[in-house]
């Protein structure tokens, strides 16, 4: 059973859900990046998500776009990612798993992407643009070293191409509230419990929603159909306000964020 696997049936038994936040690597800094990740999972994170910068996002709102920009301004090197993470992995309760493009993987080389991401203590990939008809190879990889290979499920997916994708998934399925990008949203697509209990219906592989999560109604709602919520432009977009606050207080404001949806997500 893998560390992520793990999680899952801990949080089953206890009749809780998931909460992963997601950060940038390198915005502002890797050594805030560390800080963040550590004070994510010591407040309640179950998995953390890092996203590994790269300079053509496909599904990334103008929040985490600008994020990335800026760390790829600071000339932030995959290598330098994984040294922090392997520093980091360590102090953490929470798995730690990227959200990469497979050009990041192919260019660094598929197997030496996962041995020296298991080496740094990363317990899984999603890689938004990997298509599960391309995925074979790549995930028989991860499934020899038990790593995770997370795959996403969105609003236009067709029915039989999410049963693939839920049959080739491990550790859990993204699935994505929107047909969009990234970003903070006041209201979620009305149809969304219905096509998540669907899937629900269709798997035991746990079920995590993304994309445009960002306030306690939320997750009171899809902690209904959903396995886990995922958070990332709301948090990245806190950790911008470095420079006009202290890393500390950003910090620890976004602590006491997660701490809110936590609390609302198992209430």
């Amino acid at each position: 059973m893998s560390s992520i696997d793990q999680v899952f049936a801990d949080l089953r038994a206890q009749n809780r859900k998931a909460f992963i936040p997601f950060v940038t690597a390198g915005d502002p800094s890797l050594d805030v990046t560390s800080a963040a990740l550590k004070e994510l999972s010591k407040r309640g994170g179950s998995v953390c998500e890092l996203g590994i910068p790269y300079s053509d996002p496909i599904a990334d709102g103008p929040v985490i776009q600008a994020s990335y920009t800026r760390a790829l301004q600071r000339k932030i090197k995959l290598s330098q990612i994984l040294e922090m993470a392997g520093k980091t992995t360590p102090e953490m309760s929470a798995p730690l798993v990227t959200m990469v493009s497979y050009a990041i993987i192919h260019r660094h080389g598929t197997e030496q992407y996962i041995q020296d991401a298991k080496a740094a203590g990363i317990a899984g990939a999603i890689v938004p643009d990997l298509l599960v008809e391309e995925s074979g190879d790549f995930a028989k990889i991860c499934q020899a070293n038990d790593f995770s290979l997370i795959q996403l499920v969105t609003p236009t997916t067709s029915r039989e191409r999410a049963m693939r994708i839920a049959e080739t998934s491990t550790g859990f399925i993204y699935y994505v509230s929107v047909a969009g990008i990234t970003g903070e949203r006041t209201q979620l697509p009305p149809d969304l419990l219905d096509n998540v209990s669907w899937l629900r219906s269709q798997t035991k592989v746990p079920i995590c929603i993304g994309f445009g999560i960002s306030q306690p109604e939320h997750v009171r709602t899809l902690k209904k159909v959903a396995d886990g919520v995922i958070v990332g432009s709301a948090i990245v977009r806190r950790m911008g306000e470095i420079g006009e606050k202290s890393e500390e207080q950003v910090i620890d404001e976004i602590g006491d964020y997660a701490e809110t949806l936590i609390e609302a997500l198992n209430e």
